[in-house]
């Protein structure tokens, strides 16, 4: 099983609650969970800019992409 970590700081989307989240990652796939409300998110790991699985609002919420120049 993978080691789950808090995101210091993270407020939950649902319930609102800060430090509530953790975050995991399986077989290439990111999860969040929220502890206090059992909130949960999914990606794949793929560019958020090159993303068709994405909502418009989802790409709003990223607060960006590192792309280390060559």
């Amino acid at each position: 099983m993978a080691k789950k970590r808090f995101i210091a700081g993270a407020v939950c989307p649902s319930c609102q609650q800060q430090d509530t989240l953790r975050w995991w990652q399986e077989n290439d796939v990111e999860h969040v969970e929220c502890v206090a409300c059992a909130h949960t998110d999914v990606r794949a790991p793929q560019s958020v800019e090159d993303s068709t699985q994405l909502s418009a609002q989802t790409k709003q919420q990223v607060i960006g992409i590192f792309k280390p120049q060559d």
